[in-house]
């Protein structure tokens, strides 16, 4: 059965919106209770889903069916959670069913008078990169959110890491992240050290999805290709690239998470309001 993590608005205040959460690589649900508990502060119903694991092997082996989406026997946890398979021997097959694992995900958060929209999808690291080629799918979407935000999205480069601490130093430099990152016994150390595929990069960098986008990038993130970040950005209808800095790959997670929330939520409220900016500065001395 397919797990979730949720976080839920104050008492008394209207939901504003719906935001769904992919992690990225060797990452869990618990790796996203910090921003999760955030936003829903800011009154979001919030829920994560479980990363897409993506399927290396398809990149080599000859594919001789569809990828097994319904267990989790390819990854290195021990988690009971139906997993989302990405194979890019099959990346049309595998972007339809984990689209169809998203509309379930956003589907079940459904109160009496239905979802509450917008629905947002974050996604970090490879959970973006899934996001953005869902999205940018010439065929119809299976699943079509309000608008996406797409976090550390990677380049080619891989960690080259030997030791768990210089992997830490990779994703960020947050004490209190480092530490939800090596007590959760579910992470996937050494996960930043495989490739994504080259089929899944070029149709995330080469989408063309029309949803409005908030790109987030740390400027101090050694598997972010910057220039392939600002084409994509120029080449969507309605992007834009924040790039955060001192931040690391884990952007979403790092000393700077308060400033990315607030970014976050600010790019939520303009969307909520046709995209104009709610705050607009006429003078400032800094």
């Amino acid at each position: 059965m397919t797990e979730y993590t949720d976080h839920y608005g104050p008492d008394g205040l209207r939901t504003r919106g719906t935001i769904i959460v992919v992690p990225g690589r060797g990452e869990t649900r618990t790796t996203y209770t910090r921003l999760g508990r955030r936003l829903a502060a800011d009154a979001y119903r919030v829920r994560v889903v479980d990363a897409p694991f993506i399927d290396t092997r398809a990149a080599t082996a000859p594919q001789t069916g569809t990828a097994d989406t319904d267990t989790d026997t390819d990854t290195d946890t021990d988690t009971d959670t139906d997993t989302a398979g990405i194979d890019t021997g099959d990346l049309a097959g595998s972007l339809d069913r984990f689209g169809r694992r998203l509309a379930e995900a956003v589907a079940d958060t459904a109160a009496d008078d239905g979802v509450v929209r917008p629905v947002v999808l974050v996604g970090a690291d490879t959970g973006a990169v899934a996001v953005a080629a869902l999205l940018g799918r010439e065929a119809p979407a299976v699943f079509r959110p309000d608008a996406v935000v797409l976090a550390g999205l990677p380049g080619g480069a891989v960690a080259t890491t030997g030791t768990w601490d210089e992997e830490l130093d990779v994703r960020t430099s947050c004490p209190a992240h480092r530490g939800t990152l090596t007590d959760d016994t579910q992470v996937r150390r050494g996960s930043l050290g495989d490739a994504v595929p080259d089929a899944l990069l070029r149709a995330a960098f080469d989408s063309e999805a029309d949803v409005p986008a908030l790109l987030l990038v740390g400027d101090t993130d050694p598997l972010a290709d910057r220039d392939a970040l600002v084409r994509a950005t120029k080449s969507l209808p309605r992007a834009r690239l924040s790039v955060v800095r001192g931040a690391h790959h884990d952007v979403l997670n790092d000393v700077q998470h308060r400033s990315v929330a607030a970014e976050i939520v600010t790019f939520l409220e303009t969307l909520r309001n046709e995209l104009v900016p709610v705050v607009a500065v006429e003078s400032s001395a800094w």
